[in-house]
């Protein structure tokens, strides 16, 4: 019986038995199931804190009158506190600049406090091993601009005159199109006019900027040049014989068979033609060899200063550079013999780098790319008013047309670079605190506030006013261009060029003279205008955002 009552048993135990770790597994299980979803909960929350943090940052930098709650937690280490310090008072100057009697509250004043940052983080670190040299290898290219493999023009087919408008550098651009037609068309070629701009208020006429009697020589066996019209022309009425041709007659980078087919017939037959405005009107590609070779004859070796800007150029480059004990092929072009003075004398061991940037941020390219900067209604309405005298098409066409708005000219990095915004980008390519930098460019709109940011960021800033003495700039008060000529060789010259405009023809001017004569040892770099995202430039990749050209 013991057996047969035991027996029963067995079964209720074994269950009791199987029961009791299947609890327990179940409990194992839940406790596993809810570890996951807790798991994925804690990820997300990371990752929507990260997002919810990032838009926040860039709110913070975003709004110009927001107030200073956003401060690194990071400190910089003792070797940059001079760095940390500066920006402390950029930004209380900056900060104070409303309080004056023309408020202009700087737009994305707390990238100043990042530019500090890294600033003092540089400090610690050697500088990057190629912030001083071409990133590509410009020294497998040659210059041949000055090869010539044709015969001499006559010219016999007419004169061509050009009134060009613009700038030195749309001036520039003008005279090297007129000789490259005139070659095209057989004609000769009368030393080009300048028309007054009243953006840029200055007289200037081609014998005030370059040597006429040089020009005229070196491009003798291309073009014939001559100073006037022949006596019995000078009095036609070019408009009622149909030989005068504006802007509106040739397009914007027009081929050369335009040239042929539409100047060459008006040439002929009134002997003269007078382009008026003539600025971009001939294109680069395509176009044939030679006469793209011509136009590089031009403008790399047919173009000299007058010896009054090589006079005073040299003494720039000097007090930028120390002395050397030779010139560069480059100087040897800009400045002609006063290269060769300027370097022999004084100690040839105290050269010096230096970096020029060209900050294009006057009132005429602020008020024509329709951006907003931070400086309220009393900005906006200076700058619409600025329009309506300087650029009243673009008025009439605000009228008819509906053009993008600030912020999405913004959003699109179709807006200039604001000083504040260019030193970010120094301090994020690398630039440390006592770089010497030249400042080239006419008076910056918002004056000193908003040139405090990148005076006090990099305090080695010079400038064409600061390095020459009111005597030596006396001679050249009032002409615009003969001050942008002086501000050409500087940044030429320089051993880097930063430029904050791509789109500038001053910038490209100055690029392609320092490629066709920099042998790759001078090296040139555009910022890109981007929305800037607080945390990449916190991760070092801001450098994406730089377009080393």
């Amino acid at each position: 019986m013991p057996e047969a009552a035991a027996a029963p048993l067995l079964p209720s135990q074994v269950a009791a038995g199987a029961a009791a770790p299947s609890s327990a597994m179940r409990a194992r299980r839940r406790r596993r199931g809810w570890r996951r979803p807790r798991g994925l909960l804690l990820w997300g929350a990371l990752v929507a804190f990260f997002f919810v943090m990032n838009w926040w940052m860039f709110s913070r930098l975003q709004d110009p009158a927001a107030p200073p709650r956003f401060r690194l937690r990071r400190h910089p280490p003792r070797a940059a506190a001079a760095a940390a310090n500066a920006s402390l008072s950029t930004l209380e100057e900056v900060g104070g600049a409303g309080k004056g009697k023309r408020p202009h509250q700087v737009m994305l004043t707390r990238l100043l406090a990042l530019a500090a940052h890294a600033l003092a983080e540089a400090e610690t670190r050697p500088e990057p091993k190629d912030l001083w040299k071409e990133p590509i290898n410009a020294t497998m290219w040659r210059s041949c601009s000055d090869k010539r493999v044709w015969e001499t023009s006559e010219g016999a087919n007419g004169y061509i005159m050009i009134s060009a408008n613009g700038g030195i550098n749309q001036q520039r651009v003008a005279i090297c199109n007129a000789v490259t037609i005139s070659r095209l068309l057989n004609a000769t070629l009368v030393i080009p006019k300048f028309l007054y701009s009243n953006v840029w208020l200055d007289k200037s006429q081609f014998g005030d900027i370059y040597q006429e009697d040089y020009f005229i020589n070196y491009l003798k066996s291309d073009v014939r040049i001559v100073k006037e019209l022949p006596v019995e022309l000078q009095s036609l009425d070019l408009e009622a014989i149909g030989s005068l041709v504006n802007d509106t007659d040739v397009m914007k980078e027009a081929k050369p068979s335009l040239y042929v087919k539409k100047i060459l017939p008006i040439l002929l037959k009134n002997r003269v033609v007078h382009f008026v405005g003539f600025g971009n009107r001939l294109s680069f590609d395509p176009i044939p060899f030679e006469l793209q070779r011509l136009r590089c004859r031009c403008n790399f070796h047919a173009l000299r200063f007058i010896h009054k800007i090589q006079e005073t150029g040299a003494l720039l480059v000097e007090r930028l550079h120390g002395h050397r004990p030779h010139p560069s092929p480059l100087e040897d072009n800009l400045l002609g013999h006063f290269a060769r003075k300027s370097v022999s004398k004084g100690n040839k061991n105290d050269a010096s780098k230096y970096l020029a940037v060209h900050l294009r941020f006057e009132i005429d390219m602020v008020a024509y790319s329709m951006c907003y900067f931070g400086g309220g209604k009393e900005e906006e309405e200076e700058l619409e008013m600025y329009r309506q005298i300087h650029f009243p098409a673009l008025t009439e066409i605000k009228k008819t047309t509906k053009l993008p708005s600030a912020a999405f000219l913004r959003s699109e990095g179709k807006c200039p670079l604001a000083p504040e915004e260019a030193v970010l980008m120094l301090a994020a390519i690398g630039f440390k605190h006592n770089t010497n930098i030249y400042i080239a460019g006419a008076e910056i709109y918002g004056g000193r506030h908003r040139m405090a940011a990148i005076s006090r960021l990099y305090p080695a800033l010079v400038s064409k006013e600061t390095l020459l003495s009111p005597s030596e700039l006396e001679q050249f008060r009032n002409f615009s261009s003969q001050l942008a000529a002086l501000d050409f060789i500087a940044c030429a010259a320089a051993d880097a060029f930063a430029m904050t405009d791509p789109g500038s023809q001053f910038s490209s001017l100055v690029q392609g003279y320092r490629m066709y004569y920099g042998g790759g040892d001078l090296p040139t770099v555009a910022f890109a205008n981007f929305l800037i995202n607080p945390l990449c430039f916190g991760f070092g990749f801001l450098g994406t955002l730089l377009s080393p050209v």
